[in-house]
């Protein structure tokens, strides 16, 4: 079994990745190493935010480390919330963050939305990037009680229902996350 050590405490991201490479791989996390250092994401990309979580990881342990900055890209915001998804009305909270969206949203017609994730793998190889997108429309309202981050808001296209009304293995399939792990899955395979 190959361990993968994700650069994070979130542990429904954990699960989530777990969920998606299944049991050919051990997905651990910061909190499993007893790693609490505030990693300083500065970065002006996704690509950047990534690479600094994974190499930060894989120096601190020597495991293949896997970097994930994840954001909600709003084209009528110009791209917030982008990089700065998870503070943007608040250090992670992310009712006051969905509300901040919202309320800019309210005016506007255009919903078009899509959720990014750039992978950064950094082993003894170097540092190896993913990149997965997932499209769709951002509601009115809050809908459903699954999922995590902006989840509520954000019904992915060829759907009816938010992220968040979808049973975890339904979002698996075609999220962001999902279609960077595959690249990721694909580069392992070679």
């Amino acid at each position: 079994m190959k361990e993968i050590l994700i650069a994070t405490h979130n542990q429904h991201k954990k699960e989530e990745i777990q969920q998606i490479l299944g049991e050919d791989y051990k997905v651990t996390s910061l909190t499993d190493y007893e790693i609490f250092d505030e990693i300083v994401e500065d970065g002006h990309t996704f690509h950047e935010n990534a690479h600094i979580k994974a190499q930060y990881c894989f120096n601190k342990t020597g495991k293949a480390s896997l970097g994930d900055d994840s954001g909600l890209v709003v084209e009528a915001l110009n791209g917030s919330p982008g990089i700065y998804s998870a503070r943007y009305a608040g250090d992670h909270d992310f009712a006051k963050n969905i509300a901040k969206v919202l309320d800019e949203m309210k005016e506007e017609d255009n919903r078009n939305a899509y959720f990014i994730t750039v992978m950064c793998l950094v082993d003894d190889a170097g540092a190896h990037y993913f990149e997965g997108r997932a499209y769709g429309q951002l509601t009115h309202h809050v809908r459903g009680e699954k999922g995590f981050g902006y989840d509520p808001i954000f019904v992915p296209e060829h759907h009816e229902i938010t992220f968040a009304e979808m049973p975890a293995a339904e979002k698996n399939k075609i999220s962001h996350r999902k279609k960077a792990i595959d690249q990721f899955l694909e580069a392992l395979n070679h």
